[in-house]
Order: C-alpha cells, then sequence, then structure tokens
C-alpha cells in the first residue's frame, strides 16, 4: 500500500537567529486537510516555524517539502499559490479599500508587471469577501477598521490565493472575545467547506483546545503533539510554561478548559 504523501513534510529542520538557538532539529508531518494549533510560551519557535513553513525563512540545517516536493525549489511565486500566512498584524502605508486588500492575494497569480486582474481574479475576490462576510466592509479603508475586522479582511486575502495550505500567526491577539471566536469560527467554517490545510500559532489554551483536534506544544522543540487531552495535560503544562494550571470539562462544557491554580469552577473530573 502506497503511503500517502503529507502537505507538508519537516525533516530534521534547525533554526537560530544569531547566536539564539529556537528550533533543532525538528521534524513534523502535517496531512491535507487537518487543522493543527501550535503552542508555546513567548520565544519558543511558533512564529519561526510558520515564516518557515511559508517559505519566508530557510532553513539552516534540513528541509520541508511541500506536497512531496522541496519548499525552495517551488519558488516565492509557486509556494505562495500553495500558501497562505496570515500575519498578527499588517499596516499599509496607503489608503487601501478593502476590496483592493483582498485583490492583493491574487498577485501570485497575476503576470509580472502587467498586474492586470482577469475576470476570473475578480470573481474569487468577490467570493473571498464573501466568504468572509466582509461585503459591507468593502469600500472602507482596510486602516480605518477595527482590529476584528481587520483580520478578516486579512483572512479574505489569504483565501484570494485559494491556497491549500492556510497559516495564522496569533490570529486571536489583540482582540476581544467576541472577534476572537468569529475569527476561529470563520477559520473553522472554511476549513470544513473548503477542506484547506490549517496551521495556527496560539496563546489561548482554551480556544486551542475547543478549535483545534491536533496540538503541538513546543519548548525548543516538540514537546507533545496530539489531541487536546494529550497535549493539555497539567504537569506537561506546568513544566513548559512554569505555572501550575487545572486542567478539566467544566460542567455542561464539551471541551477541556485550563484555569489557574486555586479556580473556584468545578470539572466534571473532580466530582
Amino acid at each position: 500500500m502506497t503511503e500517502t504523501v503529507s502537505v507538508l513534510q519537516v525533516n530534521a529542520i534547525t533554526f537560530s537567529y544569531g547566536q539564539k538557538l529556537l528550533l533543532q532539529e525538528l521534524s513534523l508531518r502535517i496531512a491535507a486537510g487537518e487543522m493543527i494549533g501550535l503552542l508555546g510560551p513567548n520565544g519558543s519557535g511558533k512564529t519561526t516555524l510558520l515564516r518557515l513553513l511559508s517559505g519566508v525563512l530557510q532553513p539552516q540545517q534540513g528541509h520541508i517539502l511541500l506536497e512531496g516536493r522541496d519548499l525552495r525549489s517551488w519558488g516565492r511565486r509557486g509556494s505562495a499559490r500553495r500558501i497562505a500566512l496570515v500575519p498578527q498584524e499588517l499596516h499599509m502605508p496607503f489608503a487601501f479599500t478593502v476590496e483592493h486588500m483582498v485583490s492583493l492575494g491574487r498577485t501570485p497569480f497575476m503576470k509580472p508587471f502587467l498586474g492586470t486582474r482577469t475576470q476570473n481574479d475578480q470573481r474569487i475576490v468577490a467570493e473571498a469577501i464573501e466568504a468572509t462576510g466582509i461585503a459591507p466592509l468593502a469600500g472602507n479603508i482596510f486602516n480605518e477598521l477595527s482590529g476584528g475586522e481587520r483580520q478578516r479582511v486579512m483572512i479574505a486575502m489569504a483565501l484570494a490565493q485559494q491556497p491549500a495550505v492556510l497559516l495564522l500567526d496569533e490570529p486571536t491577539a489583540h482582540l476581544d472575545i467576541k472577534y476572537q471566536i468569529e475569527t476561529l469560527e470563520l477559520v473553522q467554517k472554511l476549513h470544513y467547506e473548503r477542506g484547506v490545510t490549517v496551521i495556527a500559532a496560539l496563546h489561548d489554551l482554551n480556544l486551542a483546545a475547543r478549535y483545534f483536534p491536533r496540538l503541538v506544544l513546543f519548548q525548543r522543540g516538540i514537546v507533545a503533539d496530539a489531541g487536546p487531552a494529550e497535549v493539555l495535560e497539567p504537569g506537561l503544562l506546568s513544566r513548559v510554561y512554569g505555572i501550575s494550571v487545572q486542567v478539566g470539562i467544566l460542567r455542561g462544557a464539551e471541551h477541556l478548559s485550563i484555569l489557574p491554580p486555586g479556580g473556584q469552577e468545578k470539572s466534571d473530573s473532580e466530582e
């Protein structure tokens, strides 16, 4: 029986910034259609891994395969047609409208120098705007939007790339709880409807437990790679984050919850 080719395969990569080693001989296989949350404290290498997977950075050792082929051989335009990266924040020096911003997602598909959008490009941009629910904002200036609205626009811009893989760097950072939930509900919906592979760096362990069936915990490499029940283990989290936590399922809830020590809520495991 032939083994299924992973959409992304990380083979023993090492990366450092100067003397600071972030990732050492890290290996990871990501199957098409997975939804993966990357966890770990600041400086653990989550954002660096996303940049390596997108091709923005290159590993100093090892290599990354995209659909069975070395990522470097795809070139920047080629990889951008398969992988889209949504950064934490995006500041534009110009007063671009939302529609203009989303249309930038078609850049990898446009002919160099001409830069003319075809009817197909326009259709794809319109579909991305509709899918992310930002049609009422199409004529607004991107820089004048709220944080949650900008996050949706950036996701729409990524969708316009028609990626096989969607990378998100802290998609809920700086958002209030309403926009945090709306953003992850949107990502989950797009994942189910379009079959896009989603890999997101996250800080909120409770949101990670709720939305991501596979979690990868980092601390200068992979500490754990499994489902929420295995990765969000109190002893493991205490060792990685340096603080004691309680983990359980609260009454009436479906997903694991992570609480600070001494929390008053009782989980089912405590009853």
